[in-house]
Order: structure tokens, then sequence, then C-alpha cells
């Protein structure tokens, strides 16, 4: 009887135990730059959700990603450089080890919902980590839509949504009935939202909203269809409602306080884009290694450790995301893994506790229209260096338009070029 008890208790306790480990939530939407959002001192766009998570949490301010979408993917996720593991574009290499491979080793469940273009057809996100998934462009040629009657793989299966249904809304919802299937659990969500990459077509919330639309990402080229940029505000708003949705389901089952949130985007904002942030107009960068290419927004919000309402101006970049979630969870990594990672975990950041801070971020950038072009750069945050040469004062720069002359440089201006140099030195062999 008394073993009987032991064992009970025993397992009582491990559950737990396991019910009290933190679950964690990453999103990340699709061509979003910084300067898009109201917390960033964003004028044009509404984004009342996402205000709330910035006001509750910590919003970083000089957070850099790669300049278009599959090199920020695959940083992301496996917490490498693109100069140790990028192969081509939409593609991640099977050997690599992501994120979600690490939350199910230790006994996560583990969920993607979203855009994929990472090829390696339908058994791939198992392959990654993924327990369960609802993703588009994952199968090979797809160029289904992914607005308006979309066509998406959930869990192995095709499907084509021809009844007015809405690409964004079926992850939204999948990923909401994910949470409430395991609300009892420990879970990781890699949430890597449809909004608000073009085309820019009507939302359900848009007065000329057309559930019978013809998706045009499955359209020929050329098709101008309502692919207009001034459908991007209504996505705006559309992709903010999603992640309010996601919050209060949250709420509802009693996880919030238990749930670290990450929101960040994958690149900066489409190039056809003009928003006015902090009294300026700033045109989206999407695919250039410019300030307006890489600098998009991070807010995290979470447990009753994080700091609420802080603005943070230290250097992050997107191989920090892995070893931040891995500390948090309190999640170990191989050492001979762990050294072949060039994320900086900014956990004690937002604690508010000392710690160790990025002072460079590194950027190896291969062009998805050449693929024998390689930009590299490192910066600090107020000067940047390319490998081809061109050094440029960030805080009096921003475009990129002026290159500092060697001769003309202070002593102290000098010294920041040698170090930028050391970095770009440190990755030639890889």
């Amino acid at each position: 009887m008394k073993k009987v008890f032991f064992i009970t208790t025993l397992l009582t306790f491990i559950a737990l135990a396991q019910a009290k480990r933190m679950n964690v939530i990453l999103i990340m939407a699709d061509d979003l730059g910084y300067e898009c959002l109201n917390s960033y001192g964003g004028e044009s766009y509404k984004t009342p959700h996402l205000d709330r998570l910035s006001e509750g949490g910590m919003t970083f301010l000089n957070a850099h990603s790669q300049p278009i979408c599959t090199p920020s993917r695959v940083q992301i996720m496996t917490g490498k450089y693109n100069v140790k593991n990028y192969k081509k574009f939409a593609y991640l290499d099977p050997n690599e080890k992501t994120f979600a491979n690490y939350f199910k080793d230790a006994g996560y469940k583990t969920c993607m919902v979203g855009k994929w273009q990472l090829a390696g057809g339908v058994d791939q996100p198992y392959h990654f980590g993924f327990d369960q998934y609802s993703l588009w462009r994952i199968m090979k040629n797809d160029n289904q839509s992914r607005y308006p009657n979309p066509g998406i793989v959930e869990n192995g299966k095709f499907k084509n949504y021809q009844n007015g249904e809405y690409g964004p809304d079926r992850m939204n919802q999948f990923a909401l009935k994910f949470i409430e299937d395991n609300k009892d659990e420990a879970f990781m969500l890699y949430y890597s939202m449809l909004l608000v990459h073009n085309p820019f077509e009507p939302t359900p919330d848009s007065e000329d909203w057309d559930p019978e639309a013809i998706g045009l990402d499955n359209l020929k080229d050329g098709f101008k269809g309502k692919d207009n940029t001034k459908y991007f505000s209504d996505m705006m708003s559309y992709m903010d409602k999603q992640v309010g949705r996601l919050v209060a389901t949250l709420e509802r089952l009693g996880l919030r306080e238990n749930t670290l949130i990450i929101f960040t985007g994958d690149n900066g904002t489409t190039r056809g884009i003009t928003s006015r942030c902090q009294g300026k107009e700033i045109q989206g960068g999407k695919g250039l290694t410019s300030d307006a290419g890489t600098h998009v927004p991070l807010i995290v919000n979470g447990p009753s450790y994080v700091l609420k309402g802080v603005k943070n101006s230290n250097l992050i970049d997107f191989s920090d995301i892995l070893p931040t979630i891995c500390e948090a969870t309190d999640i170990s990594i191989p050492t001979e893994e762990l050294d072949d990672l060039d994320g900086l975990s900014f956990l004690p950041q937002l604690k508010g506790q000392k710690s160790q801070v990025r002072e460079w971020v590194y950027c190896w950038y291969q062009k998805r229209t050449d693929a024998s072009k390689v930009i590299q750069f490192a910066m600090n945050k107020d000067y940047k260096l390319y490998a081809s040469g061109p050094f440029f004062n960030l805080q009096k720069d921003i475009l990129e338009k002026n290159r500092l002359k060697y001769d003309k440089l202070s002593p102290e201006e000098k010294k920041i070029r040698q170090q930028l140099k050391q970095v770009l030195k440190k990755y030639e062999n890889n």
C-alpha cells in the first residue's frame, strides 16, 4: 500500500513539475520592418494588441534580421549565421538542428503554422522537430494562394480551401486549437505568419473582401487584380488582430503568465511601402542590407520576470533567439553544439540582470537573384563596415549614402573600423 502511495505521489509530482514548465510562442510576421509598429513610433497603422504586448514587456530597439525570408528563417531556427549553413533560397539543410528539435527532445509539444518555404516535402517539418503543422509553401512547385481560398498542407495532407476561407485565419485557428489541446502540457509554437507579405489584397475585414476571389499567388505573373498597396493598412490591422486572438486564448485558458511570447518580423518591409515613423517617411527595404532591410521589431512579453514597459537599445540578431528560449525553459544544449552557435542569450536582459550584451552584429547574405553574389558586413550601434570596404556612420547616414574616407577618420573611428574588421575576419574561413 505504501509503495502504491509513493508511486502515485511521485507521478503527481512529476506531472506538476512538467505543468510548471514555461510555454514559448515565437511569432514572426512576414515582411515587417520596425517602422510599422506604434511601439516604435509608427504613425501609419493601428496595432493595439502589439502595443499592449510592448507596454507589458520589453521592446528591443536594435534588433536585426537577414534582408529576406529564407536567410532569416534559417538563422532564427538554427541559431547560426548563414555563412555556416545557408545552402540556397527556400531550403534548410536537413543536417541542421532547429529550436523545435531541442524542445521536442525536452518533452515539449511542438507546432509550426504559417509560411514554410524551406523545401524537403511534407515530412520535413517532422524531421525538424514539429509534432504538428499547418503550412503554406511546403510542397515542390507549390504556388497556391496564401490569402483567399488557400492551398495549405496540414499534418502531411494537402487541403485546397475553396469556400471563402482566408489563409491567415486557417493558420490562426490551427494554432489556437494546438494551444487548447495542449493546455495541460508544456508547448512550443512557432507562428510564422503569412501576413503582411504581398500580394496586397483585401482581408475579411475590408469593405471589398470577396470570399470567391482567386488568390493572386496562384495566377500567372503580370496579373494585377487587387494587388494594391492601399490594402497594406488593412493587412497590418488583421495581423495585429490575430496576435490579439492568440493572447486572448492564453488568458482564457489561464496560460498567459506561464507563456513567453516573442514577436518579430523576418526582414524589412516591402520596398513598395512607405510608412511614417517618428515624424519621418521611411521606405521599406526588403532585400537590402541597409537598416530598412534588416531592422525589425522585437517585442518580448511573458512571465513576471520580464520587465514591463522597457525600451532596450542593445543589439540583438536572429541567432540570439534559440539560445534565449532554451535558457528560459532550462533546455540544455550539448557543449559541442552550443560552441557552434553564434547567438547570445538575452534572457538576463529580460530580467533586468547584469549580463553580457552583444557588441556587434555580423551578416553573410547571399542574394536570391544572384547566388554568386555574397554581401558581408559587421556593425555596432553606430558604425557599419562591409567586407568589400565601405564604412558608414549609421547615426549620421542611416541610408548609407556617404562612405567614410579612411584618411578623414578620427582615432576612435579607426579603432571601431579595426574592431569590425576583426569580426569579418573571424568568419572568413567558415
